[in-house]
């Protein structure tokens, strides 16, 4: 981990490998978790240390982008794992960033069709990309069959979300995530990602 992980983990008061947090109102050995930070500006770095992290045995819990005390402006993500859990590659990761609503919804999709399924998003500004909506994508190894499909819904105006969200609804799409941020999308946008169960 760098030096920006590890300062923004004490701070939060996190664990990073090697430590172990203990969840409230909790005395087994069961709920001890370790934390593991990850924070970088660029995505394709962010996918790489995703992966590695959940080859060592964590999976992810969340995301934001943000500007950090010593890395600037960045994408952070929190990673955890039971206390004493073996390394091994049960999970996968997908980093999508994109600062358009089509692509972001065709770069959902094809990650859906190859089994991967929505797990957290968040704006940030990135090295390469400038103001971009990213969206981390997961899957258990060797689980490559679509399970879901996504629609994107992006908007400036509240009222058109509605609608928008009421037409997802009646189609069979649940709310999955939003973000309410100034993007390249729209200007001041509402994102709203939905998801429903691909049909037999």
């Amino acid at each position: 981990m760098n030096r920006t992980g590890l300062v923004t983990a004490a701070l939060l008061g996190l664990s990073i490998p090697g430590l172990a947090v203990q969840e409230s109102s909790q005395s087994s050995l069961e709920t001890l978790r370790e934390y593991q930070l990850l924070a970088t500006s660029k995505t394709s770095t962010m996918e790489k240390e995703l992966n590695e992290a959940a080859d060592g045995g964590y999976r992810f819990d969340g995301v934001m982008g943000g500007e950090t005390g010593f890395g600037g402006k960045e994408v952070v993500a929190i990673l955890s794992r039971a206390r004493g859990a073996p390394a091994g590659k049960t999970y996968q990761y997908k980093l999508l960033a994109a600062n358009k609503t089509s692509t972001m919804q065709k770069e959902m999709t094809e990650a859906a069709s190859a089994g991967f399924e929505y797990r957290g998003q968040t704006v940030s500004d990135t090295t390469f990309g400038g103001r971009e909506v990213i969206v981390i994508m997961e899957r258990a190894r060797g689980s490559e069959q679509p399970r879901v499909e996504y629609r994107l819904l992006a908007t400036n105006k509240t009222s058109t979300m509605q609608k928008e969200l009421s037409e997802a609804a009646a189609a069979g799409f649940l709310f999955r995530g939003v973000t309410v941020a100034k993007t390249t999308f729209g200007g001041n946008e509402v994102v709203v990602i939905t998801e429903r169960n691909v049909k037999p």
